[in-house]
């Protein structure tokens, strides 16, 4: 037999690396070629990667969630020909045992849950998860408290795959197990409906949708929304704009839209209230030292991302413009990296693109607050003048913010996006570009 190594495959023009979800055939296991060896994901979609050739398993280089480049080799497989081995994927041997392989904890990308609390009865007071019990919980979307109810068979007690599954197929009998302690009459009880779904096509979230379902669900979980409304008068700066963005294209070959303009105003507010700029980690807050607004985008498929404006307080009106034309241009494209998504601090959406008067944006964890701008549209607005009060039309937009409520109050949400509205009112007409 001679080895061959099994390379990351390339999925897509733009995909460079891709994480390792689970491996279907374990080290000494025979496979047959076309037969799934591992399942492979990245950001756009989940992939099986198929044997190309018959052979043995003899080892995997990498273990679930592993972050692995395109080309690089995962794993070392013997090719066989003629006689299939002895061992083979899901094949009683001779002596009547299925060959089992033990889950392997993977260093510091594995959880533990801790003891589960003592008035539920269940047998997993040790839950160790690893990174493939994780992923499989997720998929299912099984919660860590349901997880420390599943029997494990695993070195002290721990949870296999094989128990998860398991356990999923017995009907999760765990799923709404509630503490043993005496009902409280007055207590609210979730009433149990049998809805109507309707008829119709049915449509299968691609991993993209999935991962921002499972994001916005825990963002709401997590942290209490409070939502606050201002409205701002954009005419001076929509008038110097208007003025300056032929002038600006043609001199620095940039367009200039109206989101540097929010992102240089957001940037400004934040740097004069440091407290919107944190995270919550256990009982501290962690201020932040950079400030990076995240702009939320919306991808050709319709899916949900956030590129990031990298220290957007540091840099010039051209430099903030020319990043987000950047990213926005990379986006459209699906030819975003993984730099281009990471380290937002806090995040604008852009509604009024969509032609919406407000929105109330769900935060963007693990930050603590999110702008969203409405329309600019014309109004009929009162305006107080030394002559007296005048009926004008005005360029009017509504600015709302999404604040959690364990880290930012009233004052401090209210104060911070009455920052952002008066920046942008305040702008300076006289500005050259």
């Amino acid at each position: 037999m001679s080895a061959s190594q099994l390379l990351m495959p390339k999925m897509g023009e733009s995909i460079t690396e891709g994480t390792i979800l689970n491996w279907l055939v374990q080290e000494g296991e025979s496979f047959e070629e076309g037969d799934i060896l591992v399942e492979v994901a990245t950001d756009k979609v989940d992939n099986e990667v198929p044997a190309p050739a018959a052979g043995i398993m003899k080892q995997q280089l990498f273990e679930p969630n592993a972050v692995v480049a395109v080309g690089k080799p995962i794993a070392i497989y013997e090719n066989r020909e003629g006689t299939p081995s002895t061992v083979k994927k899901g094949v009683t041997t001779a002596q009547g045992s299925k060959k089992k392989t033990e889950q392997k904890p993977v260093g510091n990308v594995s959880k533990r849950v801790g003891k589960a609390p003592a008035a539920f009865s269940t047998a997993n007071t040790n839950t160790f998860i690893s990174p493939l019990v994780d992923n499989i919980a997720r998929k299912h979307h099984i919660s860590y408290e349901e997880l420390t109810r599943i029997p494990g068979t695993g070195k002290e007690n721990r949870l296999r795959k094989s128990d998860v599954l398991n356990y999923i197929a017995s009907g999760r009998p765990f799923q709404f197990a509630q503490p043993v302690a005496q009902p409280d009459p007055d207590a609210y009880k979730i009433p149990k409906l049998n809805l109507d779904k309707g008829k119709g096509k049915i449509v299968e979230m691609d991993r993209m949708r999935q991962m921002i379902a499972d994001h916005m669900v825990y963002s709401k979980h997590t942290s209490p929304h409070v939502t606050a409304y201002v409205e701002a008068d954009l005419t001076e700066l929509v008038k110097w704009r208007d003025a300056n963005k032929v002038p600006f294209q043609e001199k620095y070959g940039q367009k200039l839209t109206f989101t540097p303009l929010f992102v240089e105003a957001v940037a400004k507010a934040v740097k004069d209230f440091p407290m919107i700029n944190v995270s919550v980690d256990g009982k501290n807050i962690i201020v932040k030292e950079d400030i990076n607004i995240g702009m939320a985008t919306a991808l050709p498929s319709g899916n949900l991302i956030v590129p990031v404006v990298k220290n957007a307080d540091h840099k010039s009106l051209l430099e903030i413009a020319t990043e987000v034309n950047r990213l926005a241009g990379l986006a459209r494209e699906n030819k975003l990296g993984g730099d281009d998504i990471k380290g937002s601090t806090f995040t604008i959406s852009n509604v009024g693109t969509f032609g919406s008067v407000m929105g109330t944006p769900i935060i963007n964890q693990p930050e603590a607050a999110i702008l969203a701008t409405g329309i600019i549209k014309k109004r009929a607005e009162v305006m107080e003048r030394p002559e007296g009060d005048t009926i004008e039309i005005r360029q009017m937009m509504y600015l709302s913010l999404s604040f959690d409520h364990r880290i930012v109050d009233g004052f401090l949400g209210g104060s911070f996006l009455k920052r952002i509205a008066v920046n942008l009112e305040q702008f300076d007409t006289a500005r050259e570009i």
